[in-house]
């Protein structure tokens, strides 16, 4: 028959059936890691069927075994339980169905867990999602705190009975999901996502009660620690007791110690705030009355000043001061007005004195010819020059009749006429 199938030559049922099982034989014998979430023993028939799931993935496997493969390896086994099966796949044509057929199945025991959970606290520790630095705080008031928690369980009391006595107006938004068992993990991590997505949510509180290691596996798988470390949002877990310590509690922005302390931590105390604003209020009143008692105190001491108590002092002893000084400076001006009068009198005498006008007003005149120059001899002009006389009030203009210049007296004393 040719090898491909087209719309001309399809392949017939038979031979689709026979080449899926001749693919799936060739995967021939494995061993698989999952948890039983069901175990089915059909009365009458020596089969049971177990329903593995994945507990990082919302996926399942039917395996069939015999009663014996069973009760040789693990004759307590229960759902919830981790185990390891070898198993070959088989592929059914008459019904289409898939199928694996297992002839070992071993029940992983505590040791072998916490070895497993080391490994993967190592690998997410080498990727650093245990790194503190990475880890946000969440915010003083949120708006809405989201929970995921079981249904009806003691952690969901504890959670909502604390949040609403410290704040009761705060909203939350509540997710129940198995908090063990094989859909516990693929649960929890859609209730991530889903409260993640939500703009209102401003912090996400994963809370489970107390119980055994077992019971707290689905906190440590890695699905679930990856899922919390891509939250953008505030991750407080509150996983079993003070002493349990899952991976998950490694991965959250926050780990509280109980329910109880992640409702503490999320959401303030209002009467602690009242009280709180109430001793802020009081210590400012008090640094405010420190303050103006101080400035008060500055004041008194500034008006007890005499610049500020008697201000008149100082413009008064100022004013007397000016009042001197423009005696002094009247005094010294009339005396030097004084001094400089008399000055004047006493050079305008002198002046008066030696002035020509003066001997003129005693009767003598100034005698010049027509050109200005002053007649000093007789012998200087002759008979019939015009001559201006000059007296102490007006001139006079002559004419010489005669000039009789004077003689030398005998003696040298003098001339005679």
């Amino acid at each position: 028959m040719d090898e491909r199938s087209t719309a001309e030559q399809p392949w017939p049922v038979r031979v689709v059936s026979q080449r899926l099982g001749e693919w799936i034989g060739r995967l021939g014998w494995v061993w698989m890691d999952g948890q039983v979430a069901q175990i089915s023993r059909r009365p009458g028939t020596s089969t049971v069927f177990l329903t593995l799931r994945d507990p990082a993935a919302d996926m399942s496997l039917t395996v069939t075994a015999h009663r014996d493969v069973l009760d040789a390896g693990t004759p307590q086994l229960a759902e919830g339980a981790r185990v390891v099966v070898h198993a070959r796949p088989s592929f059914y044509p008459a019904r289409g169905t898939l199928s694996l057929r297992a002839d070992e199945i071993r029940q992983v025991g505590l040791g072998e867990l916490l070895a497993r959970l080391e490994q993967v606290r190592n690998l997410l520790r080498a990727e650093g999602l245990f790194d503190p630095a990475r880890k946000r705080r969440p915010p003083f008031l949120p708006r809405t705190v989201g929970l995921i928690t079981g249904r009806a369980s003691a952690a969901e009391r504890d959670v909502i009975a604390t949040a609403t006595r410290r704040w009761p107006v705060v909203r939350r938004k509540v997710i129940n999901t198995p908090v063990q068992g094989p859909d516990a993990v693929p649960q929890i991590v859609a209730a991530l996502q889903r409260l993640d997505s939500d703009p209102d949510v401003d912090v996400i509180v994963v809370a489970r009660g107390g119980g055994s290691v077992e019971d707290l596996l689905p906190f440590s798988d890695e699905a679930l620690c990856r899922a919390v470390f891509a939250c953008r949002t505030p991750v407080v877990t509150a996983i079993g007791h003070e002493s349990d310590t899952p991976l998950v509690d490694l991965v959250a922005d926050v780990r509280a110690s109980t329910p109880t302390d992640a409702a503490k931590r999320v959401v303030p105390d209002l009467a602690e705030e009242r009280t709180m604003i109430a001793t802020a209020r009081g210590r400012l009143r008090r640094a405010v009355a420190g303050m103006l008692d101080r400035e008060q105190h500055r004041l008194d001491a500034l008006r007890t000043r005499p610049v500020l108590a008697r201000p008149r002092v100082m413009v008064d002893e100022r004013a007397a001061d000016v009042a001197a000084l423009r005696d002094r400076s009247r005094r010294c001006l009339r005396h030097r007005l004084d001094t400089a009068a008399d000055d004047l009198r006493h050079t305008l005498a002198r002046v008066r004195t030696l002035s020509p006008k003066a001997t003129m007003q005693r009767g003598y005149a100034v005698v010049q010819r027509t050109d200005g120059h002053v007649v000093r001899d007789a012998a200087e002009v002759a008979g019939g020059d015009a001559l201006r006389i000059r007296l102490a009030e007006g001139e006079i203009a002559a004419t010489v009749c005669d000039a009789r210049p004077q003689r030398e007296r005998p003696d040298g004393t003098g001339r005679s006429r």
